[in-house]
C-alpha cells in the first residue's frame, strides 16, 4: 500500500475535492458538491478490497478506469496506486473501434466504468484477448496518447514520474499549495496532473465544465486558482467573459499551438496566460512561459522546468545547447541563437516507454518537434518536423506562414499544410476561414507579399467554414490532406 499517498490524503482539508455542475439543461443554477476525506477514504477502501480480491496476491494485473464521474475516477485511481497494480486510464467516450485497439494491447482483469462501457468491453474481451504482459514489479500508470494519428497507445508512467512533474511545477512557480480549477478530463494527462498537483501540495481541486465560467457564478475565488485550458476553450472564453477570465491566478495554455491573434487579445485584457510545452510522455508541461513574461509581449514557449533537460539536435551536428548551460550566478548563459533543430528531452517526469515496451537505458525522448533557444534562453517551438514542408528544395515552416496570414487580420482561422506536387515535391497549401465580410483573396496575397519569401507563399488556397479541430484543440491534418487531394485532383 502506498503510505505516502495516504499521508497526503490525511493532511488535506475536508473540502479538498469539489465538483460543480448545473442543476439541469434548462436551469443554469450551479450545484456545488464537496467530498470529505472520510467519504473519499471509504470509497478508496471499497475499491481497494475489490482490486486485491481480483489480484489474489498478483499485482501484475491490468485495471481499466473509464469513469466519467470525478469521485469514482479519483477513488479508483488511488485504490489502484495503493494496491500497486497496473492502471490504464481510458476515455469513457471511446466506442467499439477504440476499445478494440486497447484490448488488442492489454489483457483486461478489472474495469471501473458505467454499465454500458463495462458490458461493451467484456463482450469485446471475450472475442480475442491478448496474452497478459509481465511487467517489472511496480505499479504503472498507463495514460492514453495518440496525437492526431487516431491510433491509441499508452505512455507508461509511475508515481515517481508524476511526482517529479509536480515538484518541477511547484519549484518553477515558487508556490506552496496549488489550487487547481480542472476543466479537462482526468484520464488526459493535463487533467490528471491537476489532480496530482493539488493532492501533493495540499491544495484544492475543483472540477467543472469550462462553459460554467461563462456564467461568472462559480463558487470559488479565481485569484486563488490555476486553470488549464486548450486554445479552443480560451477562444470562446476570451470572446464571452474576458474580464472574468483575467481574475484567475494563472491560465495554463497548452495542447495545441495558439493563434497569435488570440494571444494578443488575451494580452489586451491582461489575462495571465502561461504558455506551456509538454506532452503525455513528459507528464504535462516541461517548458512554461510565466504570465509576467507573456503580458510583456514575450511570444516564446518559455523556459525549461527543473525536472527536465532539453537539447536541440540538428541533423549531422552535435547538440547545440542544453538547458544546463548556466553560469555560476545561475543566469542563463549565451545560447547559439535561433539555430533550430529537433527537441530531445531528458526528464525525471519522462514516461518509461509505450506499453508494453520500455525505452532504452538512455531514458531520453527525441521528439518530432522543431524548436530553438533565443538569446535569453527561452525556447520557441516551430511545430512538428513531420509538418515541415519541403517545396522546390526549400524548407517552409507552417507556423511562420500562418502567423503572417493572421497578421493581415483578414482571416478568422488558418492552417498551412504541404500537399504532394509533381513539380515542387510539396505545394504550400492554405486552408482558411475568411472573415464575414469575405475580403478578396488577392488582398490577402498582397499583404503577405513583403512579409514572406516567395517560395513560402501558398500555391493553393482552400476556403472552409471551419477547420477540423479535436477536443484538445489540435487540427486533424489527415482530414485536411483528404480535402486537399479531393479539391486539387484536377489542378
Amino acid at each position: 500500500m502506498n503510505h505516502e499517498l495516504l499521508q497526503y490524503l490525511q493532511s488535506s482539508a475536508d473540502d479538498w475535492l469539489g465538483h460543480y455542475q448545473v442543476q439541469s439543461a434548462g436551469d443554469q443554477t450551479i450545484i456545488a458538491k464537496y467530498y470529505s476525506n472520510s467519504l473519499i477514504a471509504q470509497k478508496i477502501q471499497e475499491k481497494l478490497t475489490q482490486i486485491e480480491a481480483r489480484a489474489m496476491g498478483n499485482t501484475n494485473i491490468a485495471v481499466f478506469i473509464a469513469e466519467s464521474n470525478p469521485l469514482e475516477f479519483i477513488t479508483a485511481f488511488f485504490a489502484g496506486i495503493m494496491a500497486e497494480v497496473n492502471l490504464f486510464l481510458c476515455n469513457p467516450a471511446w466506442q467499439e473501434g477504440e476499445w478494440q485497439q486497447v484490448l488488442n494491447l492489454a489483457k483486461l482483469d478489472l474495469i471501473y466504468g458505467d454499465r454500458n462501457t463495462q458490458d461493451l468491453i467484456i463482450k469485446l474481451a471475450a472475442r480475442d484477448s491478448p496474452t497478459a504482459v509481465n511487467l517489472p514489479s511496480q505499479s504503472l500508470i498507463m495514460i492514453p496518447t495518440g496525437g492526431t494519428s487516431g491510433k491509441i497507445k499508452f505512455a507508461m508512467h509511475s508515481w515517481n514520474t508524476l511526482k517529479a512533474s509536480v515538484i518541477g511545477f511547484q519549484d518553477y512557480f515558487t508556490c506552496k499549495a496549488i489550487n487547481s480549477a480542472c476543466t479537462l478530463p482526468l484520464y488526459h494527462v493535463s487533467g490528471l496532473m491537476q489532480l496530482m498537483r493539488s493532492l501533493l501540495t495540499g491544495g484544492k481541486l475543483t472540477i467543472f465544465d469550462y462553459k460554467l465560467i461563462q456564467t461568472r457564478q462559480i463558487p470559488l475565488n479565481p485569484a486563488d486558482y490555476f486553470i488549464s485550458l486548450v486554445p479552443t476553450q480560451l477562444q470562446k472564453l476570451v470572446d464571452s467573459v474576458p474580464k472574468y477570465l483575467s481574475k484567475f491566478k494563472i491560465i495554463l495554455l497548452g495542447g495545441a499551438p495558439a493563434r497569435r491573434s488570440l494571444l494578443d487579445k488575451a494580452r489586451q485584457y491582461q489575462i495571465r496566460i502561461a504558455l506551456t510545452y509538454g506532452m503525455t510522455e513528459t507528464a504535462s508541461g516541461i517548458v512554461i512561459l510565466k504570465p509576467d513574461d507573456f503580458l510583456a509581449g514575450n511570444n516564446s514557449n518559455g523556459q525549461v522546468l527543473s525536472q527536465a533537460k532539453i537539447e536541440i539536435i540538428y541533423p549531422k551536428l552535435k547538440p547545440l545547447i542544453n538547458s544546463e548551460n548556466r553560469d555560476n550566478n545561475n543566469q542563463t548563459a549565451k545560447y547559439k541563437n535561433y539555430q533550430s533543430g529537433l527537441i530531445k528531452i531528458k526528464s525525471q517526469s519522462l514516461c518509461l516507454g509505450y506499453y508494453p515496451e520500455f525505452f532504452s537505458s538512455e531514458k531520453a525522448l527525441l521528439t518530432d518537434d522543431l524548436g530553438y533557444y533565443d538569446s535569453a534562453g527561452y525556447i520557441h517551438i516551430l511545430g512538428r518536423n513531420s509538418h515541415k514542408i519541403i517545396t522546390g528544395g526549400e524548407n517552409v515552416f507552417p507556423t511562420e506562414v500562418e502567423t503572417a496570414i493572421y497578421a493581415t487580420k483578414l482571416v478568422k482561422d488558418i492552417c498551412i499544410i504541404g500537399v504532394p506536387d509533381l513539380q515542387w515535391g510539396q505545394a504550400v497549401t492554405a486552408f482558411y476561414v475568411p472573415l464575414d465580410s469575405a475580403p478578396p483573396l488577392d488582398i490577402i496575397k498582397q499583404k503577405i507579399r513583403g512579409q514572406l519569401a516567395k517560395y513560402k507563399h501558398p500555391k493553393h488556397w482552400i476556403t472552409l467554414d471551419s477547420l477540423p479541430y479535436n477536443n484538445q484543440g489540435k487540427i486533424n491534418h489527415q482530414k485536411l490532406q483528404a480535402i486537399a487531394l479531393q479539391q486539387l485532383r484536377n489542378y
